[in-house]
């Protein structure tokens, strides 16, 4: 008699995980936040999606465990390859490489690093954390013990709970191009996902590095610029501050200041602001966020000024820019 999903993962998964050597404080298990289907013209909401699985690796006690795979589980009577596409989509919002789908007998696995899918295999023969350690590894082109991985493992002041799954996410697919060496990355997050939350941590973690000089968020309100500075300063305290036209705030190490404060209006006195007080490179690291309302504003130079910088953007409405003449798509790469 097939067993239930249940019964699979209690009497069947559980187990083989465990002897693999995936200890429980790797393994996390995560619920999907309901979408939204539109059906005869009228929004109606999806069930809550489970992951059975989500496996992280540890590099030491110390460090922010790193996800990097996830395993749905099916019933015992099922073919090991049913919950497979459903794995992918769980894995593309936990930003993970490695899928799985089992029956409790018998795994499949698929590489989002190779793009390949195994042949199934006995459930006692799966990867350890040791296996899938050098796989990231090698997948991504760097190793955790390197200098430039360290903000990867820097931990979450407020814990594992302080956070969802897909901030999570998002802040290890940014730190992740960080450790290759890109420094222009544009993040697409849907509106409500808490990207002033991401933002704070992901300088955060670059900070408990030692690798953040000195910061600046971008943001296009007034109100905004209060919302941001209250939630930097509940993680960084005075080492945050907002920028004002008659203040630059020198001696914070995080800036907050609005567009209009660094030019966007194209006035000569607010460019004559910016160039005074903030040389070439004077960030290392820049945050824009809504950076799709903006891409043709003057404050750009900001950017041009502070080229060494790692400038990452952040929107929900991403703009694809098609046509126009070279210099116009010149500009619109700016970002």
């Amino acid at each position: 008699m097939a067993l239930s999903e249940a019964d699979t993962r209690a009497k069947l998964i559980d187990p083989a995980l465990h002897k693999r050597g995936w200890t429980e404080d790797l393994i996390r298990r995560e619920e999907t936040d309901r979408g939204i289907d539109i059906i005869d013209g009228k929004p109606r909401r999806r069930e809550r999606g489970r992951i059975d699985y989500l496996l992280r690796i540890r590099v030491n006690a110390n460090a922010q465990p790193i996800a990097v795979a996830l395993i749905e589980a099916k019933r015992s009577g099922d073919p090991p390859t049913k919950g497979l596409e459903q794995a992918k989509r769980y894995a593309r919002l936990n930003h993970v490489p490695f899928v799985y789908s089992s029956n409790g007998y018998l795994f499949v696995e698929y590489d989002f690093f190779t793009g390949k899918t195994s042949a199934p295999k006995p459930i006692n023969e799966f990867p350890t954390p040791k296996e899938l350690w050098r796989r990231y590894e090698e997948g991504m082109g760097f190793t955790l013990d390197s200098e430039k991985a360290k903000p990867l493992l820097s931990t979450y002041p407020g814990g594992e709970a302080s956070r969802r799954y897909y901030q999570d996410a998002a802040i290890r697919a940014v730190l992740e191009k960080i450790a290759k060496g890109e420094k222009r990355i544009l993040l697409f997050l849907a509106t409500g996902s808490g990207k002033t939350f991401i933002a704070v941590h992901l300088l955060k973690k670059i900070a408990d590095a030692g690798q953040l000089r000195r910061a600046l968020f971008l943001c296009d309100r007034d109100e905004l610029r209060t919302q941001g500075l209250n939630a930097f300063q509940n993680v960084f305290g005075a080492d945050a501050a907002a920028v004002t036209s008659k203040d630059p705030q020198k001696n914070a190490r995080i800036l907050i200041a609005t567009y209009q404060t660094l030019n966007v209006a194209g006035e000569e006195e607010d460019a004559k602001f910016l160039l005074e007080n903030y040389p070439e490179n004077y960030f290392s690291h820049i945050i824009i966020d809504e950076c799709h309302r903006s891409a043709w504003g003057k404050w750009s130079i900001v950017l041009r000024r502070n080229p060494k910088a790692v400038h990452i953007g952040l929107t929900a409405t991403p703009r694809y820019f098609e046509g126009g003449t070279a210099k116009e798509r010149e500009k619109d790469e700016e970002i």
